[in-house]
């Protein structure tokens, strides 16, 4: 059977169309588990409060094994019939958004707006409401699926939560594919992983007054030098490579000489290879800078390297067939499917191998890690959307079709 066939077949199934009905009946409940979800902050590497609740919404949907696990992610597993492998269907519990932020939804007709509504809580509410549907409509599936409200995806979290569940789930070796039901859009179908290394580089120094202890060396004409080292260096577009220096920091007064100043580093690539290069491109360029500030002044500095994030890349072929499968599941509702390349979850099992893509939770949004994030839950687009996602993990799981 072709993968079109095969889609065809399970959207043609008695049990998926009454999923989609149940959908239909149940839409206010998911806005409702939208609303509540969002209002629960959840921001970096304080996940605590959301993973509690997410944890026992879990629970009260009839899955076996719900847990939490060591480094805070909660899941539970729906059992399949044959004794197969397991499916992994994630969405991340944690926002940009740091401790503090008013997370209250604002409701203007189909339009919720609010921190992280879309980024990405909106998916753990939607993977509630697939399991609902599934289990009125009957549904069985071969493989397990196991559903998952991960941490550490956003920034600094760094995969946290996802590269512990891929190291230390104790059936880890039956994962056979991976989904991160991340951000609205079901047409932009994610199958390659943007790798990225984050540093943080602290220069030191003497310090001094800036006008009686003029020709001391400056940790800040160190911290400039080593940023352009960056600012000048140009990089392909294909594979993608980009680099930011994105947050600075230090000083103590505009009349002195600073004792430390600190800069943050975002270095990108869809190539591993690339990404290497890069690297040692800019660690090359922060030593240099060193030496060249100590030669021209008096005095001596130092720089302070440490890693703060490490994402591998990744790339699931766009014609695998778990791609090809969630393509003919997204063309089947009318979209017109595209692969594209970003940085989720699924760069973890897509390093290693697992077949894993990102997919959308339906409907549209947009202002994404801003204070003006909405999503547009109108039933139609919403249900078209969501009725793409789950046809995609159905096939995965290979489920039980009549005839």
């Amino acid at each position: 059977m072709t993968t079109d066939e095969t889609i065809a077949a399970l959207r043609a199934d008695a049990r998926f169309r009454h999923a989609g009905d149940v959908m239909r009946a149940e839409h206010e409940r998911t806005v409702a588990d939208i609303i509540t979800l969002t209002e629960i902050p959840a921001p970096p590497f304080a996940e605590e409060q959301r993973a509690s609740a997410y944890l026992d919404m879990l629970q009260a949907h009839a899955l076996e094994e719900v847990e939490q696990d060591g480094v805070g992610n909660v899941m539970g597993l729906r059992r399949g019939f044959g004794n197969g492998d397991i499916v992994v269907v994630a969405a991340h519990l944690d926002t940009v958004f740091p401790a503090g932020t008013d997370v209250r939804v604002r409701r203007e007709g189909t339009k919720l707006y609010a921190p992280g509504v879309g980024d990405d809580t909106r998916s753990l509410a939607v993977n509630l409401a697939f399991l609902r549907a599934m289990d009125a409509a009957g549904i069985r599936t071969r493989h397990d699926i196991l559903f998952v409200g991960d941490v550490g995806e956003e920034g600094l979290g760094d995969l946290r939560g996802i590269r512990h569940l891929f190291a230390q789930y104790p059936r880890r070796e039956r994962f056979r594919a991976f989904l991160t039901v991340d951000s609205p859009e079901v047409d932009r179908i994610v199958t390659g992983g943007i790798g990225s290394r984050r540093y943080r580089v602290t220069f030191r120094g003497p310090g001094g007054h800036s006008f009686a202890a003029f020709g001391m060396v400056n940790p800040m004409y160190a911290m400039a030098d080593a940023a352009r080292t960056l600012a000048t260096l140009k990089v392909p577009r294909e594979p993608v490579t980009t680099h930011c220096v994105s947050v600075v920091g230090g000083g103590t007064s505009i009349n002195a000489i600073p004792e430390t100043v600190t800069m943050e580093v975002d270095l990108r690539s869809a190539s591993a290879d690339q990404l290497a290069r890069l690297e040692k491109h800019f660690l090359d360029g922060v030593r240099q800078a060193v030496v060249a500030e100590n030669a021209a002044r008096q005095g001596t500095i130092v720089a302070e390297t440490v890693m703060v994030g490490d994402r591998p890349a990744g790339h699931t072929p766009n014609g695998a067939p778990i791609a090809r499968l969630a393509s003919a599941a997204v063309a089947a509702e009318g979209y017109a499917p595209s692969f594209e390349w970003s940085s989720t979850d699924a760069n973890i099992p897509m390093s290693l191998g697992i077949p894993a893509l990102r997919i959308g939770s339906g409907g549209t949004g947009g202002r994404a890690h801003s204070m003006e994030e909405w999503i547009d839950v109108e039933i139609e687009s919403s249900l078209r959307g969501m009725r793409a996602s789950l046809a995609t993990i159905l096939a995965l799981a290979e489920m039980e079709v009549a005839g």
